[in-house]
């Protein structure tokens, strides 16, 4: 015969099976980011609100809103976490955007 499973034992798979899941999503979001193609310059949605993956190549006769100090890390569209150079972004969905670009939607982030 085989022994009945503790208390104790049903507990510590519970907890262990339970704190599996709740990580699984926080994985599968960072394995989902990594997987993102970058943005380039002849995509269409990018050339609409003149995405430049380098801030300080935008000319600013062309954009005058355009400041020294914007930049996608600073800007309230971009997700994902601080420090990253690639980021999603709510306005290219399913792409990343570099952190030091920046586009004619720029918005202070909060």
């Amino acid at each position: 015969m085989t022994d009945p499973i503790t208390r104790r034992d049903a507990l510590k798979t519970f907890a262990l099976a339970g704190g599996t899941l709740l990580s699984l999503p926080a994985m599968r979001s960072a394995t989902a980011a990594d997987a993102m193609p970058h943005i380039t310059a002849n995509d269409p949605v990018a050339m609409a609100l003149s995405y430049f993956e380098d801030a300080s190549k935008v000319d600013v006769k062309k954009f005058p809103t355009y400041k020294p100090d914007q930049k996608c890390s600073n800007c309230m569209q971009l997700q994902g976490k601080a420090g990253d150079a690639w980021r999603p972004c709510n306005l290219f969905p399913g792409k990343l955007v570099n952190a030091n670009g920046w586009c004619k939607v720029w918005v202070k982030k909060a």
